[in-house]
Protein backbone atom coordinates (compact mmCIF):
# COMPACT_ATOMS: atom_id res chain seq x y z
CA UNK A 1 0.00 0.00 0.00
CA UNK A 2 1.16 3.43 -0.79
CA UNK A 3 1.69 6.13 1.41
CA UNK A 4 -1.07 8.06 -0.01
CA UNK A 5 -3.23 5.11 0.17
CA UNK A 6 -2.74 4.79 3.76
CA UNK A 7 -3.76 8.56 4.53
CA UNK A 8 -6.60 8.23 2.70
CA UNK A 9 -7.67 5.39 4.61
CA UNK A 10 -7.05 7.75 7.52
CA UNK A 11 -9.82 10.11 6.63
CA UNK A 12 -13.51 9.91 4.87
CA UNK A 13 -14.34 7.87 1.89
CA UNK A 14 -15.21 10.70 -0.84
CA UNK A 15 -18.89 8.88 -1.35
CA UNK A 16 -19.84 10.39 2.29
CA UNK A 17 -17.66 13.47 1.83
CA UNK A 18 -19.83 14.53 -0.79
CA UNK A 19 -22.56 13.29 0.01
CA UNK A 20 -22.76 15.07 3.63
CA UNK A 21 -21.37 17.78 1.86
CA UNK A 22 -24.06 18.09 -0.41
CA UNK A 23 -26.71 17.52 2.01
CA UNK A 24 -25.42 20.78 4.28
CA UNK A 25 -25.68 22.47 1.61
CA UNK A 26 -28.90 21.85 0.25
CA UNK A 27 -30.15 22.22 3.75
CA UNK A 28 -28.62 25.55 3.97
CA UNK A 29 -30.50 26.70 0.84
CA UNK A 30 -33.89 25.73 1.50
CA UNK A 31 -33.32 26.95 4.75
CA UNK A 32 -32.31 30.78 2.96
CA UNK A 33 -35.35 30.21 0.31
CA UNK A 34 -37.54 29.92 3.20
CA UNK A 35 -36.01 33.13 4.95
CA UNK A 36 -36.01 31.53 7.97
CA UNK A 37 -35.54 33.90 10.85
CA UNK A 38 -34.56 37.02 8.69
CA UNK A 39 -35.99 40.35 9.91
CA UNK A 40 -36.18 43.05 7.51
CA UNK A 41 -32.67 45.54 6.99
CA UNK A 42 -30.68 42.75 8.99
CA UNK A 43 -28.36 40.34 7.00
CA UNK A 44 -30.27 38.15 4.68
CA UNK A 45 -30.45 34.51 4.47
CA UNK A 46 -28.83 34.35 1.02
CA UNK A 47 -26.09 36.81 2.29
CA UNK A 48 -25.48 34.48 4.91
CA UNK A 49 -25.34 31.65 2.34
CA UNK A 50 -22.71 33.66 0.39
CA UNK A 51 -20.71 34.34 3.34
CA UNK A 52 -20.94 30.91 4.85
CA UNK A 53 -19.62 29.54 1.24
CA UNK A 54 -16.92 32.30 1.11
CA UNK A 55 -15.66 30.97 4.57
CA UNK A 56 -16.01 27.25 3.43
CA UNK A 57 -13.59 28.00 1.07
CA UNK A 58 -11.29 30.86 1.99
CA UNK A 59 -11.00 28.86 5.16
CA UNK A 60 -8.84 25.95 4.09
CA UNK A 61 -7.77 27.02 0.62
CA UNK A 62 -4.31 29.10 0.95
CA UNK A 63 -6.43 32.01 0.06
CA UNK A 64 -6.93 34.23 3.61
CA UNK A 65 -11.03 33.41 5.05
CA UNK A 66 -10.37 36.77 6.79
CA UNK A 67 -9.99 39.06 3.66
CA UNK A 68 -12.49 37.46 1.68
CA UNK A 69 -15.30 37.73 4.24
CA UNK A 70 -14.30 41.61 4.18
CA UNK A 71 -13.82 41.37 0.46
CA UNK A 72 -17.39 40.64 -0.78
CA UNK A 73 -19.17 42.60 1.64
CA UNK A 74 -17.22 45.65 0.27
CA UNK A 75 -17.43 44.32 -3.50
CA UNK A 76 -21.46 43.62 -2.99
CA UNK A 77 -21.59 46.91 -1.13
CA UNK A 78 -23.43 45.04 1.89
CA UNK A 79 -22.91 47.37 4.94
CA UNK A 80 -24.92 45.60 7.88
CA UNK A 81 -22.11 43.76 9.47
CA UNK A 82 -19.87 46.84 9.00
CA UNK A 83 -22.23 48.89 10.69
CA UNK A 84 -23.60 45.92 13.50
CA UNK A 85 -20.37 45.09 15.29
CA UNK A 86 -22.19 42.83 18.07
CA UNK A 87 -24.21 40.80 14.76
CA UNK A 88 -20.96 40.24 13.01
CA UNK A 89 -18.55 39.14 15.74
CA UNK A 90 -21.71 36.63 16.59
CA UNK A 91 -21.77 35.62 12.65
CA UNK A 92 -18.03 35.38 12.90
CA UNK A 93 -18.30 32.36 15.65
CA UNK A 94 -21.37 30.88 13.54
CA UNK A 95 -18.89 30.95 10.42
CA UNK A 96 -16.04 29.09 12.22
CA UNK A 97 -17.90 26.57 14.07
CA UNK A 98 -18.95 25.46 10.27
CA UNK A 99 -15.20 24.98 9.15
CA UNK A 100 -14.68 23.45 12.42
CA UNK A 101 -16.75 20.90 12.33
CA UNK A 102 -15.88 20.50 8.39
CA UNK A 103 -12.04 19.43 9.76
CA UNK A 104 -12.93 17.38 12.61
CA UNK A 105 -15.17 15.56 10.64
CA UNK A 106 -12.78 14.90 8.01
CA UNK A 107 -9.82 13.89 10.08
CA UNK A 108 -12.08 12.20 12.52
CA UNK A 109 -9.63 8.96 12.80
CA UNK A 110 -6.65 11.22 13.22
CA UNK A 111 -8.36 13.58 15.68
CA UNK A 112 -8.92 10.71 17.89
CA UNK A 113 -5.33 9.09 17.57
CA UNK A 114 -3.85 11.83 18.16
CA UNK A 115 -5.46 12.77 21.22
CA UNK A 116 -5.11 9.76 22.44
CA UNK A 117 -1.32 9.69 21.54
CA UNK A 118 -0.92 12.76 23.65
CA UNK A 119 -3.16 11.71 26.99
CA UNK A 120 -0.88 8.50 26.70
CA UNK A 121 2.38 10.48 26.67
CA UNK A 122 0.73 12.83 29.31
CA UNK A 123 0.69 9.62 31.77
CA UNK A 124 3.77 8.45 30.75
CA UNK A 125 5.51 11.51 31.25
CA UNK A 126 7.63 10.50 27.75
CA UNK A 127 6.99 10.56 24.01
CA UNK A 128 7.78 7.29 22.31
CA UNK A 129 5.70 7.68 19.18
CA UNK A 130 4.87 9.47 15.96
CA UNK A 131 1.52 9.95 16.54
CA UNK A 132 2.83 11.54 20.39
CA UNK A 133 5.20 13.04 18.87
CA UNK A 134 3.05 15.06 15.93
CA UNK A 135 0.22 15.61 18.95
CA UNK A 136 2.73 18.05 20.91
CA UNK A 137 3.88 19.10 17.95
CA UNK A 138 0.48 20.83 17.53
CA UNK A 139 -0.27 21.42 21.51
CA UNK A 140 3.12 23.56 20.81
CA UNK A 141 2.35 24.84 17.65
CA UNK A 142 -0.95 26.10 19.17
CA UNK A 143 0.34 28.36 21.74
CA UNK A 144 2.13 31.47 19.77
CA UNK A 145 -1.06 32.20 18.02
CA UNK A 146 -3.55 31.74 21.03
CA UNK A 147 -1.61 34.10 22.84
CA UNK A 148 -1.33 36.74 20.17
CA UNK A 149 -4.91 36.28 18.73
CA UNK A 150 -6.31 37.00 22.19
CA UNK A 151 -4.06 39.81 23.36
CA UNK A 152 -4.52 41.36 19.49
CA UNK A 153 -6.60 40.22 16.84
CA UNK A 154 -9.67 42.70 17.10
CA UNK A 155 -6.93 45.72 16.72
CA UNK A 156 -4.80 44.23 14.20
CA UNK A 157 -8.41 43.74 12.19
CA UNK A 158 -9.30 47.10 13.09
CA UNK A 159 -6.29 48.72 11.49
CA UNK A 160 -4.96 46.39 9.20
CA UNK A 161 -8.29 45.39 7.51
CA UNK A 162 -8.95 47.67 4.27
CA UNK A 163 -9.26 46.23 0.89
CA UNK A 164 -6.16 47.45 -0.29
CA UNK A 165 -4.57 46.63 2.88
CA UNK A 166 -5.85 43.15 1.96
CA UNK A 167 -4.64 43.46 -1.69
CA UNK A 168 -1.09 44.13 -0.22
CA UNK A 169 -1.11 40.65 1.88
CA UNK A 170 -2.53 38.91 -0.80
CA UNK A 171 0.74 39.45 -3.03
CA UNK A 172 3.44 39.44 -0.69
CA UNK A 173 2.67 36.09 0.65
CA UNK A 174 1.36 34.82 -2.63
CA UNK A 175 4.82 34.86 -3.65
CA UNK A 176 6.56 33.44 -0.28
CA UNK A 177 4.41 30.73 -0.93
CA UNK A 178 5.55 30.16 -4.28
CA UNK A 179 9.13 30.23 -3.34
CA UNK A 180 8.56 28.00 -0.72
CA UNK A 181 6.79 25.38 -2.85
CA UNK A 182 9.72 25.11 -4.75
CA UNK A 183 11.82 23.65 -2.00
CA UNK A 184 12.14 20.09 -2.00
CA UNK A 185 10.17 17.69 -0.70
CA UNK A 186 12.02 16.51 2.32
CA UNK A 187 9.45 14.43 4.47
CA UNK A 188 6.31 13.49 5.53
CA UNK A 189 4.15 14.48 8.36
CA UNK A 190 5.51 11.18 10.50
CA UNK A 191 8.97 13.16 10.38
CA UNK A 192 7.91 16.40 11.41
CA UNK A 193 9.99 17.60 15.20
CA UNK A 194 7.89 19.52 17.59
CA UNK A 195 10.91 22.28 17.15
CA UNK A 196 9.77 22.81 13.49
CA UNK A 197 5.88 22.20 14.37
CA UNK A 198 6.70 25.10 16.94
CA UNK A 199 8.36 27.49 14.52
CA UNK A 200 5.32 26.83 12.22
CA UNK A 201 2.97 27.85 14.75
CA UNK A 202 4.52 30.64 15.25
CA UNK A 203 3.90 32.27 12.03
CA UNK A 204 0.19 31.43 12.26
CA UNK A 205 0.29 34.94 14.24
CA UNK A 206 1.08 36.68 10.54
CA UNK A 207 -2.78 35.21 9.71
CA UNK A 208 -4.19 38.00 12.16
CA UNK A 209 -3.87 39.90 9.54
CA UNK A 210 -6.91 40.24 6.83
CA UNK A 211 -5.25 38.83 3.45
CA UNK A 212 -2.66 36.66 4.91
CA UNK A 213 -4.42 33.36 5.34
CA UNK A 214 -4.05 30.62 8.18
CA UNK A 215 -3.65 27.83 6.30
CA UNK A 216 -1.42 29.47 3.68
CA UNK A 217 1.20 30.84 5.98
CA UNK A 218 1.41 27.55 7.60
CA UNK A 219 1.80 25.84 4.45
CA UNK A 220 4.21 28.19 3.70
CA UNK A 221 6.48 27.73 6.40
CA UNK A 222 5.98 23.63 6.58
CA UNK A 223 7.22 24.08 2.78
CA UNK A 224 10.12 25.84 3.68
CA UNK A 225 10.61 23.58 6.37
CA UNK A 226 10.96 20.43 3.77
CA UNK A 227 7.56 19.13 4.53
CA UNK A 228 5.55 17.63 1.47
CA UNK A 229 2.84 19.43 0.05
CA UNK A 230 0.29 16.86 1.01
CA UNK A 231 1.95 16.55 4.93
CA UNK A 232 2.48 20.40 5.30
CA UNK A 233 -1.62 20.97 3.76
CA UNK A 234 -2.51 18.31 6.72
CA UNK A 235 -0.28 19.76 9.12
CA UNK A 236 -1.97 23.24 8.71
CA UNK A 237 -5.47 21.45 9.26
CA UNK A 238 -4.62 19.63 11.92
CA UNK A 239 -3.69 22.81 13.49
CA UNK A 240 -6.66 24.51 12.74
CA UNK A 241 -8.59 22.68 14.84
CA UNK A 242 -7.44 23.57 18.64
CA UNK A 243 -7.17 27.17 17.18
CA UNK A 244 -10.36 27.35 15.64
CA UNK A 245 -12.13 25.80 18.70
CA UNK A 246 -10.43 27.94 21.31
CA UNK A 247 -11.88 30.66 19.60
CA UNK A 248 -15.13 29.36 18.90
CA UNK A 249 -15.66 28.73 22.25
CA UNK A 250 -14.51 32.13 23.13
CA UNK A 251 -16.34 34.34 21.24
CA UNK A 252 -19.10 31.62 21.72
CA UNK A 253 -19.06 32.38 25.48
CA UNK A 254 -18.07 36.21 25.25
CA UNK A 255 -20.88 37.24 22.10
CA UNK A 256 -23.31 34.79 22.26
CA UNK A 257 -23.85 33.34 25.82
CA UNK A 258 -23.00 36.18 27.93
CA UNK A 259 -24.85 38.49 25.68
CA UNK A 260 -28.30 38.60 23.95
CA UNK A 261 -28.31 37.24 20.32
CA UNK A 262 -28.97 39.74 18.04
CA UNK A 263 -32.17 40.08 16.75
CA UNK A 264 -32.45 38.39 13.10
CA UNK A 265 -29.44 36.25 13.37
CA UNK A 266 -31.24 32.41 13.97
CA UNK A 267 -31.73 31.96 10.53
CA UNK A 268 -28.35 33.60 9.35
CA UNK A 269 -26.71 31.82 11.73
CA UNK A 270 -27.94 28.29 10.59
CA UNK A 271 -27.26 29.15 7.05
CA UNK A 272 -24.11 30.06 7.55
CA UNK A 273 -22.63 27.35 9.23
CA UNK A 274 -24.29 24.80 7.47
CA UNK A 275 -23.03 26.14 4.33
CA UNK A 276 -19.26 26.91 5.79
CA UNK A 277 -19.29 23.09 6.96
CA UNK A 278 -20.51 21.48 3.21
CA UNK A 279 -18.41 23.73 1.22
CA UNK A 280 -15.36 23.60 3.58
CA UNK A 281 -15.73 19.37 3.60
CA UNK A 282 -15.35 19.80 -0.33
CA UNK A 283 -12.56 22.81 0.03
CA UNK A 284 -10.45 19.92 2.08
CA UNK A 285 -10.88 17.31 -0.18
CA UNK A 286 -10.05 19.23 -3.41
CA UNK A 287 -6.97 20.47 -2.23
CA UNK A 288 -5.61 17.12 -0.17
CA UNK A 289 -6.60 15.49 -3.78
CA UNK A 290 -5.05 17.92 -5.68
CA UNK A 291 -1.75 18.90 -3.82
CA UNK A 292 -0.94 14.89 -4.34
CA UNK A 293 0.15 15.32 -7.65
CA UNK A 294 0.30 18.88 -8.32
CA UNK A 295 2.14 21.91 -6.20
CA UNK A 296 -0.05 24.95 -5.44
CA UNK A 297 0.88 27.50 -8.34
CA UNK A 298 -2.98 28.27 -9.38
CA UNK A 299 -3.46 29.44 -5.29
CA UNK A 300 -0.22 31.80 -5.66
CA UNK A 301 -1.88 33.08 -9.34
CA UNK A 302 -5.54 33.15 -7.83
CA UNK A 303 -4.22 35.38 -4.97
CA UNK A 304 -2.05 38.00 -7.29
CA UNK A 305 -5.28 38.17 -9.69
CA UNK A 306 -7.57 38.87 -6.81
CA UNK A 307 -4.81 41.25 -5.48
CA UNK A 308 -4.71 42.87 -9.04
CA UNK A 309 -8.50 43.16 -8.92
CA UNK A 310 -8.89 45.07 -5.98
CA UNK A 311 -5.87 47.96 -6.60
CA UNK A 312 -7.63 48.61 -9.99
CA UNK A 313 -11.29 48.78 -8.36
CA UNK A 314 -10.12 50.93 -5.79
CA UNK A 315 -7.75 52.69 -9.02
CA UNK A 316 -10.60 53.25 -11.31
CA UNK A 317 -12.87 54.34 -7.88
CA UNK A 318 -15.39 51.30 -9.21
CA UNK A 319 -14.63 50.88 -4.95
CA UNK A 320 -13.44 52.78 -2.34
CA UNK A 321 -9.61 51.99 -0.63
CA UNK A 322 -11.76 51.58 2.71
CA UNK A 323 -14.63 49.87 3.90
Amino acid sequence: MTADEERELKTLSRPLVYGSAGILFAISVIVAASRLGEKAGRLSDWQALALGTTQGFSELLPISSSGHLILVPWLADWTYLEHHESFNKTFDVALHLGTLVAVVAYFWSDVVRYVAAWFGSVRRRAVATVDERIAWGVFFATIPAAIAGALGEEAIEKHLGQPWQIAIFLAIFAGLLWLADRRPQRYGIEGLTTRTAFLIGITQILALMPGTSRSGITITSGRFSGLDRDAAARFSFLLLIPIVFGAVLYKGLKHVVLESLPSGSTGPFIVGTLAAAGVGLIAIDLLLGYVRRHDYTPFVVYRLVLAAAILLAIATGVRSATF
